[in-house]
């Protein structure tokens, strides 16, 4: 087998410094080059819709490696985004400078955000996605806005929260339900509407945005009803896609992401995914998935480069339980495994209505998720109890002993 003798790790996000660190800490002393769309340094984005939104901590604050990134000892290309990927020359083309070359590759290119259809590009519409975004968002807010957020998802709901705080009117627009319903449930969505507009928000659902309207600048938002929202600031938060055009036409498969094995290792040799961007096959599961989380993005960088650098033979599958949280208000979320709407509730610990509890999800016999509010210290048991396996029936018994 031919010596490696330069990896190229594509995207300066989480999951591509985790797969810096990675390949240095197991002993990589070849070339690194670190292609990255942005200019900055990577940073910690779930801040961004909450403690940076709302002027309480300051960019420096989100930086990832603290110590700065010059004992990765890797040639940084920073502002410069890839453009195309040659499989069989093993070149990447950038948007500006010379087009990289490499031996293997860790794609971590991470996702954008989705635009509502005919989106106009206003003074005043916003997506969340960089620093850049939440740091004009921050200062939009001073002036103390009349804010519509489109979109009751994780990043929606923060947003509305972290607005609220800041002071601002703020009407939450969520076409499919009550917030975070599609992911969570009903019971739990209509508690997050309640939370909400207990909040001082008012909480659209079901209704659709038909316009975003203004002349420079935004000045009112049409829904599908009828009605009219006057509308200083709009924030759109309805998903992301993953960042991949640029790797359409090159070989590596595609389907809502990168697709990858248990291994985090695509169809091309030599080739590995890892973050928002890969869509891998989890045997915990038995299901292919693309997991947006923090956790996850860590997690993943490290078995991809592990599988980059042991080989196919001494790969380990990638079988984690996912996990995220979320803050909004003086409440603290937090979500294992993999919990769908129309999955068996049972409530194990204190109740919504105290807004204190954790809830367990079953789903086939099984038990696939846990969800705790203000409860982190049970639901860390619980995603231990995820991660043994256990029945439906298994965790119904537990939680009663």
């Amino acid at each position: 087998m031919p010596e490696l003798r330069s990896v190229a790790v594509v995207g300066a996000s989480l999951a591509g410094l985790r797969a810096v660190e990675a390949l240095r800490a197991r002993g990589f002393e070849g070339r690194i080059d670190w292609i990255g769309a942005e200019s900055r340094e990577p940073y910690d984005r779930p801040p961004l819709s909450k403690e940076v939104l709302r002027s309480e901590w300051s960019p420096e604050r989100i930086a990832l490696a603290r110590n700065g990134l010059a004992g990765f000892a890797a040639q940084q290309h920073f502002g410069r985004r890839a453009l195309r990927l040659e499989v069989a020359a093993r070149r990447i083309e950038l948007d500006g400078g010379d087009p990289v070359v490499f031996d293997k590759l860790v794609i971590a290119t991470g996702a954008s955000p989705r635009k509502l259809p005919g989106q106009p590009e206003l003074a005043g519409v916003f997506v969340l996605r960089t620093l850049d975004d939440a740091l004009a968002m921050r200062g939009a807010l001073e002036a103390g806005p009349r804010v519509v957020v489109v979109g009751g998802g994780f990043i929606g709901a923060e947003v509305a929260a972290s607005c609220r705080q800041r002071g601002a009117a703020v009407t939450m627009v969520e076409a499919l339900g009550n917030p975070l319903a599609q992911a969570l449930g009903p019971e739990l969505g209509a508690l997050y509407a309640a939370l909400h507009r207990d909040h001082g928000v008012d909480v659209r659902t079901g209704v659709a945005v038909a316009a975003i309207e203004g002349e420079r600048r935004v000045e009112r938002v049409r829904l599908a009803d009828g009605s009219v929202l006057p509308a200083d600031l709009v924030v759109v938060g309805i998903g992301v896609r993953p960042e991949t055009a640029w790797l359409e036409g090159s070989g590596v498969a595609l389907q809502d992401g990168v697709v990858c094995d248990a291994s985090c290792a695509t169809n091309v040799p030599g080739i590995v995914a890892a973050g928002d961007v890969a869509r891998w096959m989890n045997p915990r599961y038995g299901e292919s998935m693309r997991v947006e989380h923090w956790t996850n993005a860590a997690l993943m960088a490290q078995a991809a480069v592990a599988r980059l650098l042991d080989g196919p033979g001494a790969a380990k599958p990638f079988d984690p339980v996912p996990y995220v949280w979320s803050d909004q208000y003086d409440t603290k979320l937090a979500v294992a495994g993999r919990p769908r709407a129309g999955d068996e509730v049972r409530v194990v610990d204190g109740s919504f209505e105290q807004r204190k509890f954790v809830a367990i999800y079953g789903r086939a016999g099984r038990l696939v998720g846990a969800v705790a509010m203000n409860r982190m210290r049970m639901h860390l048991e619980w995603r231990a109890a995820l991660d043994e396996g256990l029945s439906f029936d298994a965790a119904l018994r537990r939680a009663a002993g």
